[in-house]
């Protein structure tokens, strides 16, 4: 059996590892994927589809596709891009995203994908949700105003840390990232140096009284377009 596989993505040929999603070969060639689900070393979840790529014409998520020989993958076209915005414009109306007043601005993902694809207000209308703030715990706290259900908590706390921390509860409109205690986030067992507190890529996890320590000028995505990381690092530099 080869050792490696080959495939086009976007016309350019890179190789990858036998068992490899997409994701995880283009992002090893240097090629950025967009992604908010996907963490590194987590199990594949393809639930939030931003990182949808065309793979031999069909609409795939990079995340949980593996690589196959010959494939050719499309990730960088005007079709993709537009998905990828609407997707993105969803996930804020379906929100409350106030990203002036956040703390964690500058270095959520959220913002920086919306930023990297042009994004300055969503074209569709705000739905304004009521959901609930759990700042019960001394030292974390829960603002599902920001949540966008990517599951990296709840995949986080059970593979990482060992524990059942998160979990989805409700379907639709009524799905949330429930807590595994009767009341609230203190009666959990779940610590504030948890892999799942550092798993969350918008501002729905975050520690209390470390908010705007990093200041304006200095946090992750202020100079940089998020994925640019991983487009200079890798071999093949995407269009």
């Amino acid at each position: 059996m080869s050792q490696t596989v080959t495939l086009t993505i976007d016309g350019a040929k890179i190789e990858g590892q036998p068992g490899q999603m997409i994701l995880g070969a283009a992002q090893e060639a240097g090629i950025y994927i967009p992604r908010l689900c996907h963490k590194d070393g987590l199990t594949p979840h393809g639930s939030c589809r931003v990182c949808t790529v065309m793979v031999n014409g069909r609409p795939m998520s990079a995340c949980t596709t593996p690589i196959t020989e010959g494939m050719v993958v499309e990730n960088d076209t005007e079709q993709i891009s537009s998905l990828r915005r609407d997707l993105i414009d969803m996930l804020f109306v379906e929100g409350n995203h106030f990203c002036m007043f956040c703390e964690r601005s500058g270095n959520c993902e959220l913002q920086a994908l919306a930023y990297r694809f042009g994004i300055t207000a969503p074209k569709y209308p705000y739905m304004f949700p009521d959901r609930d703030v759990d700042a019960t715990h001394p030292d974390i706290m829960i603002d599902r105003h920001r949540c966008i259900l990517c599951g990296r908590c709840v995949r986080s706390s059970q593979e990482v840390d060992g524990k059942n921390v998160f979990q989805f509860v409700g379907r639709g409109e009524e799905k949330r990232v429930a807590v595994n205690a009767e009341a609230a986030l203190a009666d959990t067992n779940v610590d504030v140096t948890d892999a799942a507190i550092e798993a969350c890529p918008v501002g729905a996890i975050i520690k209390k009284r470390v908010g705007y320590v990093v200041p304006i000028g200095k946090r992750l995505y202020d100079h940089k377009p998020i994925g640019s990381e991983i487009e200079a690092d890798g071999a093949v530099t995407a269009k």
